[in-house]
């Protein structure tokens, strides 16, 4: 196992091509600060030059939560007492909050506990959750009398549609993972002691594909849910299909199948 080192408040695990973030403040229920934002920022930076990573995966430490979201001791007090650059700072933590969506290597969160605000964001930039049972999901943004930043507002009606994006917003409420399952905001619940063995499979059939293909097929998929229309999305698609078509590892993977 290959060590990412030097981070104050995560951990980065690599060993056979999969990476495993964890977050380190479960005393704060794995709130992202400051500190943990520049955190991540740094180890996604490393991990987007390592070509070796077929898979990353993120969680919290314990099983209170996968992260609550902004240290919200940080937004206290008037707003003329904060730094004038705070706007600059938020552009900065889109920046780190997408990064999962931009990896070349697909992402996915593994969730116990509570996952809301910031971390909530975060998950939704995933592009895979998987949940354990008893976990609730929640943007309480306007109970502190704010709104969902990060992107996170065009995020979620992607994910969960514009309506239910409103609800979980406008209402400040949480929901469970049935609920959150029902309507599309994670892939898989399964009790606690499986979320493990889930997320291994998960990164097992990953790996067991073409891994130049899952990445291309996750970029043509990334853009095409951003693409303003169809024809676009195809353009790009045929671009990296033509670019995967070139690769040995088609190739390899076809002469296979055809001696079966």
């Amino acid at each position: 196992m290959s060590f990412y080192s030097a981070y104050d408040s995560i951990t980065v695990d690599v060993a056979d091509g999969v990476a495993t973030i964890e977050f380190h403040r479960p005393d704060k229920y794995n709130a992202l600060n400051t500190e943990v934002m520049l955190d991540l920022q740094r180890a996604f930076a490393e991990l987007q030059l390592d070509r070796d990573i077929d898979a990353v995966v993120i969680t919290g430490e314990g099983e209170d939560a996968f992260s609550a979201g902004a240290d919200i001791e940080q937004y206290a007090g008037p707003a003329e007492e904060h730094d004038p650059r705070q706007k600059d700072r938020q552009e900065l933590f889109y920046d780190i909050y997408r990064a999962p969506l931009d990896l070349h290597a697909p992402v996915i969160a593994k969730i116990d506990g509570y996952c809301a605000g910031g971390g909530l964001i975060l998950a939704m930039y995933c592009d895979m959750r998987v949940a354990a049972e008893g976990s609730q999901f929640g943007v309480p943004t306007c109970n502190i009398g704010q709104i969902p930043t990060g992107g996170s507002n065009y995020r979620a009606v992607q994910l969960v549609g514009e309506a239910k994006a409103k609800e979980l917003v406008l209402t400040a409420g949480f929901i469970d993972d049935e609920e959150a399952h029902r309507i599309g905001l994670v892939n898989h619940v399964v009790p606690s002691e499986d979320l493990d063995e889930k997320v291994a499979g998960i990164v097992d059939a990953i790996q067991s594909t073409g891994r130049s293909a899952v990445k291309n097929s996750k970029k043509a998929i990334n853009q095409a849910a951003d693409a303003p229309d169809i024809d676009a999305a195809r353009e790009y698609e045929a671009d990296l299909w033509w670019e995967q078509f070139a690769t040995d590892e088609r190739r390899d993977l076809v002469d296979e199948f055809n001696e079966e």
